[in-house]
């Protein structure tokens, strides 16, 4: 899976988590600055990564990314 296809499948899960049109969101948005999640959102993103990609993070190196390129890098060192 290329680059491209894991930062649309992500921020196709961060607009649902939070309740966002995906093309509001940049790949260098900041999930709590720039996007205003909250520690309960932060979870969801998580959960909702790990389903979308079939995977299983760890969820404490998980919810200290920051961004949405992070997360795209984050997740590649899963697939």
């Amino acid at each position: 899976m290329d680059q491209k296809e894991v930062q649309e499948r992500v921020i196709k899960v961060v607009a649902k988590v939070l309740k966002m049109d995906s093309t509001a969101i940049a790949p260098e948005a900041n999930f709590i600055f720039d996007l205003g999640a909250d520690s309960m959102q932060s979870l969801e993103l998580v959960a909702g990564f790990e389903e979308e990609f079939g995977i299983e993070m760890d969820e404490d190196k998980a919810l200290s990314v920051q961004t949405v390129a992070d997360a795209v890098d984050f997740i590649k060192g899963y697939l």
